[in-house]
C-alpha cells in the first residue's frame, strides 16, 4: 500500500511540476497598472489593463483567448460620455502591437524621427496620443500576439477567414463593451492593412446582429476589402504611387522635381483615371501612336524606361517598380511598405526583390520593444511568444464584400462617419487605390460630408514619422469630435 501511495505522490509532484512549466494561456487574466502622459501639453492620467478574456462556442464553451491592452484615462468620471476606440491590426496574422506601440497609445518606439530603429531598444511617452479624447484597446485575434486557441480540437475555419475572424471577433467585442459598462459611450473602430477588411466587416456585423452602432470607423492603410477593380483600374490606380515614390527618391525630371508633391499628384490623379486607364483598357486594340505617347508620359512622371512600360504593356507590376526604379543609379531597391526605405539584393539583376527593406527594419524595432515593455512597464508576465506575425493559414478569402457592407452599415446609420489615411509612399496598399474604394463605398456620393481622406508622406506606418506621428493622431482628434453626436440630436436623414 505504501509504495502505491509513494507512486500516486510521485506521479502528482510530476503532473504539478509540468502543469506549472505549460506554456499555455490562462482563458481570463487581467493585471493593472497606472500611469500618465502629457498631451499636447496637458497632464493624461490612466490605467493600462493588460490581459486575456475568451472566445466562446455555441454552448459556452472557451474555445480561444484573447490578449487585449486597454487604456482608460483615470480622471474622467461620465464615461457614458466618453469615447471608446477598438483598435486592430491587419496581416491577417498581425497582432496590434503596430498601431500600439507606434501610433494612437501613450506610449511609442524609441526610433528616429523618419522611423528608424535606434538603440537602445524600448519606448517613450507620445505627446500625441488621442488619450486625451478617446479610451483605447488594442485587440490581438486568435494566434498573434499572446492569443491562442484553447480547445485544440477546434476546427481552424472557426477562426481563420475573412467572415469567421468578423463573426467571432464581433462576440468578443460585445463581451468587452459589455464588461467595461460602454454600451453608452460613442464608439469608433480603427484599423489598419488588413485590420481594415476586419473593422469594414465588424461594424456590419456590430451593427446587424449585436445592434451595437458606432460613431466612426477609421481606415488605415486599406486593403482593397471586396471592392472590384480587377485589370486595368488596380494597375492605373497604381500610376499617382510611382509618381510620388518617384519624386521622393529625386528619379522625375528636374522640372518635375523642382514642383512639390501636391503639384505632382494634382497632375497625375486625374491622368491615371482619364488617360492611362482608357489606355490599359483598349489594349491591343490601342494604336501605335498611341502606345507611344501613353508610353513616354508614364515614362516622364513615374522614373521608369518607357521601354520596360512597353514590354509590361503598359501595366507594370508594383513588385518590378520596386526592384527597377534605382537599379541604374545605386543598385538599390526600394521598400514594399514604405518605399522611402532602400535595400540591396545579392545581385542587381531580376524583376523582383529579395526582401522588403521597411518591414525588415520595422521587426528590428517593434519586437524587442514590445518584449520588454510587456514584462516591465504593463507588468504582465507569460513565457509565451509574443506573434508578430502569426500561424493562422489557410485563410479563408472567399464571399468578401466587407467594404460594400460598411457602405450599407453608413447608410443604415447617419451617425457613421468614416475617415481614411494613407501613406503616399506606401506600395502594398497604396493611397490612390484606397481614394478609388471610398468612391465605391459611397456610390451615389450621398455621403460626401461623412467622408475623409487624409494622405501623408510617408508609408504603410505613416505614423513611424514624427511629423506625420502628429498630424495623423491630430487628424483622428478632429475626426471624433467631428462625428461627436449632439445631446438630443436624432438619427435621421432630414
Amino acid at each position: 500500500m505504501r509504495k502505491i501511495y509513494l507512486s500516486f505522490l510521485l506521479l502528482w509532484c510530476v503532473n504539478l511540476a509540468f502543469s506549472q512549466t505549460e506554456r499555455k494561456i490562462e482563458v481570463e487574466s487581467k493585471v493593472e497598472t497606472t500611469s500618465e502622459v502629457t498631451i499636447k501639453g496637458k497632464r493624461v492620467p490612466y490605467k493600462a489593463t493588460a490581459g486575456t478574456q475568451p472566445v466562446w462556442d455555441a454552448n459556452g464553451d472557451p474555445i480561444a483567448s484573447l490578449f487585449y491592452t486597454y487604456y482608460e484615462r483615470t480622471d474622467v468620471t461620465d464615461k457614458t460620455k466618453r469615447p471608446l476606440v477598438i483598435s486592430f491590426n491587419g496581416g491577417p496574422g498581425s497582432a496590434s502591437i503596430w498601431m500600439h506601440l507606434a501610433y494612437t497609445g501613450p506610449v511609442v518606439l524609441n526610433i528616429d524621427d523618419e522611423g528608424y530603429p535606434i538603440q537602445p531598444y524600448g519606448t517613450k511617452a507620445n505627446p500625441h496620443s488621442i488619450l486625451d479624447v478617446a479610451d483605447i484597446v488594442y485587440v490581438d485575434p486568435v494566434n498573434t500576439g499572446y492569443s491562442r486557441i484553447v480547445k485544440e480540437d477546434t476546427p481552424r475555419g472557426t477562426f481563420f477567414g475573412i467572415n469567421s475572424d468578423i463573426q467571432y471577433l464581433a462576440d468578443w467585442v460585445n463581451t468587452f463593451v459589455t464588461r467595461q459598462n460602454r454600451w453608452t459611450s460613442p464608439k469608433y473602430l480603427i484599423g489598419e492593412s488588413y485590420g481594415t477588411t476586419r473593422v469594414a466587416g465588424l461594424v456590419s456585423r456590430l451593427q446587424n446582429s449585436h445592434w451595437m452602432y458606432f460613431n466612426g470607423v477609421i481606415l488605415v492603410s486599406p486593403t482593397d476589402m471586396g471592392i472590384d477593380r480587377g485589370g486595368p483600374v488596380k494597375m492605373a490606380n497604381y500610376w499617382p504611387y510611382y509618381a510620388a515614390t518617384a519624386w521622393y527618391h529625386k528619379a522625375l525630371p528636374a522640372e518635375l522635381q523642382a514642383k512639390d508633391l501636391d503639384e505632382i499628384l494634382a497632375i497625375v490623379e486625374p491622368m491615371a483615371v482619364n488617360e492611362i486607364l482608357p489606355a490599359m483598357t483598349k489594349g491591343g486594340m490601342l494604336s501605335e501612336s498611341e502606345r507611344e505617347a501613353i508610353a513616354t508620359k508614364m515614362a516622364y512622371y513615374s522614373g521608369l524606361k518607357k521601354e520596360a512600360i512597353l514590354q509590361y504593356n503598359l501595366m507594370v507590376p508594383t513588385s518590378f517598380f520596386w526592384k527597377e526604379l534605382l537599379r541604374e543609379r545605386d543598385g538599390m531597391t526600394i521598400g514594399r511598405l514604405d518605399s522611402r526605405y532602400k535595400g540591396f539584393d545579392r545581385m542587381e539583376g531580376g524583376e523582383r526583390y529579395d526582401f522588403d527593406p521597411a518591414l525588415t527594419s520595422w521587426n528590428h524595432a517593434f519586437a524587442p520593444a514590445f518584449n520588454h515593455y510587456a514584462k516591465n512597464v504593463l507588468k504582465f508576465n507569460t513565457d509565451l511568444t509574443y506573434n508578430l506575425f502569426g500561424p493562422v493559414n489557410p485563410w479563408d478569402r472567399s464571399n468578401e464584400t466587407t467594404g460594400y457592407d460598411l457602405g450599407t452599415a453608413m447608410r443604415q446609420n447617419p451617425y457613421l462617419h468614416l475617415m481614411v489615411q494613407s501613406g503616399y509612399f506606401d506600395g502594398g496598399t497604396d493611397y490612390f487605390n484606397a481614394k478609388y474604394s471610398t468612391w465605391h463605398i459611397d456610390p451615389n456620393g450621398k455621403m460626401k460630408d461623412r467622408i475623409d481622406f487624409k494622405g501623408y508622406r510617408s508609408g504603410h506606418m505613416m505614423y513611424l514619422r514624427a511629423e506625420d506621428l502628429e498630424r495623423s493622431n491630430e487628424d483622428i482628434r478632429q475626426f471624433i469630435l467631428k462625428s461627436s453626436v449632439a445631446p438630443g440630436q436624432p438619427a435621421k436623414y432630414e
